[in-house]
């Protein structure tokens, strides 16, 4: 009798001690925030001579020592076109209206995955990556932080939460025969997985991080958007239907050019 109730103390005392982890690594959204925005950085172009001398294109984070941002190939690759005028790639800090801004040393791009790594030459805040084995299951709370309308009154991070829809291939049906480029076709024949989220994103949130909102643990990048109508709809009328890509392609491509995360 008395060894059946020293195992049923034991017992009680482990379900006490994995509460008390859980309750510790479980923090309400406004922390996890607090802790996110630093990290989170505008993605685009500065060329001081042009006509527009500082071009927001997307968002991005920054990850490993600090000195690395991830974001959207898509984002970096969209090269503000003005003749005779070349523009560098650079990091906008958000500083409210007081943006400052952080130079690109070089850029490492997988098109395949839509992702880029952008090597700095200073570091700044970095956030915490999920694993890349595991993976968030449907249901679970999400946020992302980005810049949705991009910097017409300065660099203000914003926060908004939703859920993980889905884990499923990244295949979106053609809308019409205009789309069936080969490109296309070969995604339906080899797709991998992303995250399909209840989440409405904008075209400045390309490259934006999503966390579990909870932990704070960046688990994906946000790439597109579904598009119910028109290109122009995707602002006046978002269908809130989001898709971003696992943090394990961040992984493969830091790997690829030795950059320790």
């Amino acid at each position: 009798m008395k060894n059946r109730d020293a195992e049923v103390k034991y017992f009680r005392i482990l379900v006490l001690l994995i509460v008390g982890i859980n309750s510790v690594t479980a923090e309400p959204l406004k922390d996890v925030v607090k802790k996110i925005k630093p990290s989170v950085v505008g993605v685009g172009f500065y060329a001081p001579m042009a006509t527009i001398s500082h071009q927001l294109k997307g968002t991005g984070f920054v990850i490993g020592d600090g000195r690395y941002v991830v974001t959207n190939s898509h984002v970096i690759l969209a090269v503000p076109q003005e003749e005779n005028i070349k523009f560098n790639e650079v990091v906008f800090v958000p500083k409210g209206r007081q943006t400052g801004i952080a130079k690109v040393k070089q850029v490492f791009t997988d098109e395949e995955h839509d992702l880029s790594i952008l090597e700095l030459t200073k570091p700044l805040p970095a956030v915490r990556l999920l694993s890349e084995t595991e993976n968030l299951d449907d249901g679970a709370d999400v946020a992302m932080t980005g810049f949705p309308i991009g910097a017409v009154l300065g660099l203000y991070p914003a926060t908004h939460r939703g859920i993980v829809a889905a884990y499923s291939p990244n295949v979106i049906s053609a809308a019409n025969s205009t789309q069936l480029s080969e490109a296309y076709l070969a995604s339906l024949r080899n797709p991998f997985m992303v995250y399909q989220l209840d989440i409405t994103a904008y075209p400045g949130n390309s490259g934006s991080p999503v966390y579990n909102a909870e932990t704070g643990e960046v688990f994906a990048v946000i790439n597109k958007v579904f598009i119910k109508e028109t290109k122009e709809s995707a602002i006046t009328a978002p269908s809130g239907i989001t898709y971003a890509i696992p943090v394990e392609h961040v992984y493969a491509l830091a790997r690829k050019h030795g950059i320790s995360l």
